[in-house]
């Protein structure tokens, strides 16, 4: 559609508008007193309250269909995890499993060992310029696991060449609330020449509280 038909769409829908709303104001002047009293004092509450309930139901049903969804996504990418063999095709598969549940450990217990291995180990050999984004999304999303023994590994990556890499690294710090490592990242919050390393180093601190 071109720009000359959205704005033909525009005015036609603003002219069905107005239409509409002079009609209902004809209607009503025309209405007897008692009607107009009626509407006012009980059609348009009940409309009110049946619209209100209505929407609450809707909230809840699309909350109800978007965890089903999910609970459902988030089956098949751990079936997909735990058949794949090649380790890139695990990792790949690890990051959208954890993405898909929100970046909750919840339902994903069973895995934890496995996503922990995975994730520590691309963490620690994932080097070199060209690999900074996997390292540093690894060094993130390890933190969703929930599990203490990665904190020194990440207060290892908040020293990291690449500013990309230290800012996951806090923010996986933060996932933890791993209140171990609040002096090291106050020092990141203060002297980092990174903006968003500082940020992500603060944004941690204040999870600890």
């Amino acid at each position: 559609m071109t720009r000359r038909d959205e704005g033909q769409a525009n005015l036609t829908a603003i002219l069905i508008v107005l239409g509409l709303v002079v009609a209902g104001v004809w209607i009503w002047k025309r209405l007897p007193l008692d009607t107009q009293d009626y509407i006012i004092d009980q059609a348009i509450p009940l409309a009110a309250a049946i619209l209100a309930v209505g929407a609450l139901v809707w909230t809840v049903a699309r909350r109800v269909r978007r965890r089903a969804g999910r609970r459902k996504e988030r089956a098949r990418l751990m079936g997909a995890f735990e058949r794949a063999t090649s380790r890139d095709k695990r990792l790949e598969l690890a990051f959208a499993m954890i993405e898909a549940n929100d970046y909750r450990i919840e339902g994903l217990e069973p895995l934890v060992p496995a996503l922990r291995e995975l994730l520590t180990d691309t963490v620690q050999r994932a080097l070199g310029d060209k690999q900074h984004r996997i390292r540093g999304m690894s060094a993130s999303y390890v933190g969703v696991l929930q599990d203490k023994s990665v904190v020194p590994l990440l207060i290892k990556a908040l020293e990291d060449d690449h500013a990309y890499v230290r800012s996951c690294a806090a923010l996986g710090l933060g996932r933890l609330r791993a209140t171990e490592a609040k002096e090291v990242l106050e020092k990141v919050k203060e002297e980092d020449w990174d903006q968003t390393v500082r940020s992500r180093a603060r944004e941690a601190l204040e999870r600890m509280k």
